[in-house]
């Protein structure tokens, strides 16, 4: 048996009601990525691309009020998700699971009209196959260089869409290998801080409604899709034996669910600094000087090269730059929305410029997202700060009124009126079948 044949068996044993507590979940992580959508639509940097004109449909732009295609739908909502890098995170698989998931499973509902619980069950089975790709090949994806998001997430959305529209097993194994055609996303962007990484998430969304639609047209793939040189795992990982570790992470689907570790964000920047952030913030006067150590395998994405990430070109770029957001914290006391439209600050690049780093090897990453950092202060003391793992994760977890007052904020960014914002939330967390409708009216108050 192939991982492939595999996997999709034990998605189809799984049960047709979700556990209480994982549905709760869920629904949690769809308000939260629906909320950083409508934020993304009024200040981030795709906002632009979500207000332009395309063909209308039923399925909602988040925070326009306008809608259009199933495909169209999630190539945009995944993008406007991802473009704050303000969307959550599985840790160990370093998987941005709404990202991609939340837009597919969001226009499927609305293209075809899905009852609400059965649109949060496959959102949830989606992050579960989501997470065991990541787990199969540990940051492999990203040491060759590509978006572990973009790649996988194609795949996951497919077998979460294909569960929605009642394929049978050959058409599941299918949506699995004709969704691998289209994986995509690499880590060029961060050479110039471009934004290109934002839609890598919508790209994969796309990808999946596209896939679903394919296969029910009769297009067909490979079951050994995972396996071999030239296999999924071959050839985004250079890790052929994934495919074996894909089918050990595959046998406890239904006793152990990834979901609910997955981690809310509290900063809109590279979760990796989100730690960083915390240990500045725990002292208790401006520091002079900070040495930063990077775990291992994160360097490339927020320390490499240095001096560009100390003099970011753009306010936008420094979403992943260790210096600059760190300095943020320690010039303006905090890291928001704000602080990453227009141009640099002088006195934060000023700051930025006085932190350096090293590697550390044996931080425990990626299983945590761990930071240590020296600070020096112009008497000539120093202190040393460590945080074992990032806020919001399964060690630290949120619990809903922190989710949800993320998501009233959010909304509140884009000037929601709170009673709509109240609605919606009650619609979405609180309803036996969520009506997924009811997001379209997250708009600008008149």
């Amino acid at each position: 048996m192939t991982a492939a044949e595999h996997l999709v068996d034990g998605l189809l044993g799984l049960p047709v009601v979700l556990p209480d507590d994982i549905d709760r979940t869920a629904r949690l992580h769809l308000l939260d990525a629906i909320g950083v959508a409508v934020a993304a639509a009024a200040c981030g940097p795709a906002r632009a691309f979500a207000a332009s004109p395309r063909p209308d449909g039923p399925c909602t732009i988040l925070g326009t009020g306008s809608g259009t295609g199933p495909a169209d739908a999630a190539l945009v909502n995944g993008t406007l998700i991802h473009s704050l890098e303000y969307d959550d995170t599985h840790t160990g698989s370093v998987m941005h699971g709404s990202s991609a998931l939340a837009p597919a499973v969001l226009a499927a509902a609305q293209h075809h009209g899905f009852a609400g619980a059965e649109v949060v069950r496959s959102f949830a089975v989606g992050w579960e196959v989501l997470v065991r790709l990541g787990l199969a090949a540990p940051s492999g994806f990203q040491r060759t260089g590509f978006q572990g998001t973009s790649v996988a997430g194609p795949i996951a959305g497919a077998l979460a869409l294909g569960l929605m529209h009642g394929f049978d097993r050959a058409q599941l194994i299918d949506a699995v290998a004709v969704a691998a055609s289209f994986s995509a996303g690499n880590f060029t962007f961060l050479s110039r801080g471009a934004t290109s990484k934002a839609a890598q998430a919508g790209i994969g969304a796309q990808a999946a409604v596209s896939a679903v639609a394919l296969v029910e047209g009769g297009i067909t793939g490979a079951p050994d899709v995972f396996e071999g040189d030239r296999g999924f795992f071959g050839l985004y990982a250079r890790d052929p034996s994934a495919a074996s570790r894909l089918r050990e992470v595959s046998d406890d689907l239904g006793s152990r669910w990834y979901v609910a570790d997955a981690a809310f964000k509290g900063l809109p920047c590279c979760h990796f600094l989100h730690p960083f952030v915390e240990a500045v913030a725990t002292l208790d006067r401006a520091p002079d000087r900070i040495l930063c150590r990077v775990p291992s395998g994160q360097e490339q994405i927020i320390a490499v090269p240095w001096a560009r990430k100390q003099r970011p070109a753009r306010a936008d770029e420094a979403r992943w730059s260790l210096p600059y957001v760190l300095a943020l914290q320690v010039v303006r006391g905090a890291v928001t929305l704000d602080d990453f439209i227009g141009e640099p600050d002088p006195a934060v690049l000023a700051m930025a410029a006085r932190i350096d780093w090293e590697p550390w090897p044996d931080s425990g990453y990626p299983a945590v997202f761990p930071a240590a950092i020296e600070a020096e202060f112009a008497d000539g003391t120093g202190r040393t700060v460590r945080i074992d793992d990032v806020d919001g994760g399964a060690r630290r977890p949120w619990n809903a009124e922190r989710v949800i007052g993320k998501f009233r904020d959010n909304c509140a960014r884009a000037d929601v009126a709170p009673d709509v914002v109240e609605q919606v939330r009650a619609t979405l967390i609180d309803a036996p079948q969520p009506d997924f409708s009811a997001v379209r009216s997250l708009v600008r108050a008149a």
